[in-house]
């Protein structure tokens, strides 16, 4: 990836590789990128936090590492581990060939890093090759305190300590770091300091427009557009888990593939399971009524032209 100019260039990049920013996260991606800093994304689910670090991996051409945090998440899942099976494979070998040496040497030859089990955080410093790979550090809020604080060490300085073998480090070419938090909890202070940090809205009607032309090419515009208009008015209605980019896109989706070219009542009640995920906010949009659901989206559609810069 060549030495970022502008914020312009992040955009055009992104759009090139199926990801829509408004000027906001464009330029804290620009900031992350020119200054190798980390970059906590928080927002509602769907908005398109994970995604985002998948698109960087596109464009930057480096392995996108994804660790998926969760309650209780240790140093042996997101770090290392020792493969126990090769070391002990290792020993009856070494029985069988009547080996020699001191318990200390046969010891030392156990924690060698062939039998080092790299996880994540641990491969995303390795030396390598090529461009810096994309560390994504998925639901952050999901982990517990001990893990956060544990974070805190590795984002300081790139390192990581592995007692058997020693200090790894990044060096010069440290990982692009894209962490994401639905806030279930807020993340402490300490990790926001070492981060940049962007709220990720969902997106305007014209830009949630333009995401579904680009992500489900095969729904017509018409229908592209109606249907960011009705999940525009699903967010607006107080649903238990409002619906995000992501099930707009699976929604147009779904509906092209069924050849409709706009909303109707019959397609709308037999697809709304791809687009509200919980039984209760299927039942209180049909409640609610979906031929003035779809006459309302109708009207958002048509009275709403693109302007997207």
């Amino acid at each position: 990836m060549p030495q970022l100019t502008d914020v312009a260039e992040v955009e055009r990049a992104l759009g090139e590789h199926g990801y829509l920013p408004d000027e906001g996260l464009a330029t804290a991606v620009f900031l992350a990128l020119r200054l190798k800093r980390p970059l906590l994304l928080e927002g509602e689910a769907g908005v398109g936090k994970t995604e985002l670090a998948k698109v960087l991996s596109r464009w930057t051409g480096g392995e996108l590492l994804r660790l998926q945090c969760y309650e209780g998440i240790d140093v042996a899942s997101a770090v290392y581990e020792w493969d126990h099976a090769r070391q002990l494979l290792h020993l009856r070998a070494a029985e069988a060939a009547h080996a020699t040496g001191t318990v200390e040497e046969l010891e030392h030859d156990l924690y060698d890093e062939r039998f080092l089990i790299r996880r994540p955080l641990l491969e995303a410093l390795a030396p390598r090759e090529g461009p810096a790979p994309v560390l994504l550090i998925d639901e952050v809020d999901r982990a517990d305190d001990e893990f956060e604080a544990f974070l805190l060490e590795i984002l300081s300085d790139y390192t990581v300590s592995v007692p058997e073998v020693g200090t790894f480090s990044a060096g010069d070419k440290p990982p692009v770091v894209v962490i994401t938090s639905n806030r279930t909890r807020d993340v402490h202070d300490a990790l926001k300091r070492r981060c940049l940090y962007h709220w990720v809205e969902h997106p305007a009607f014209d830009r949630e427009v333009a995401i579904v032309k680009l992500r489900a090419p095969e729904a017509s515009d018409k229908l592209a557009r109606q249907v960011a208009a009705a999940v525009e008015s699903f967010r607006d209605a107080g649903l238990y888990k409002p619906p995000g980019v992501a099930e707009t896109i699976d929604w147009a989706a779904a509906l092209a593939t069924l050849g409709r070219a706009d909303l109707d009542a019959k397609s709308v009640d037999a697809t709304l399971g791809t687009v509200l995920k919980y039984r209760e906010d299927q039942e209180r949009i049909r409640a609610a009524g979906l031929d003035a659901l779809i006459a309302g989206a109708r009207a958002r559609a048509e009275g709403m032209g693109m302007q997207l810069p």
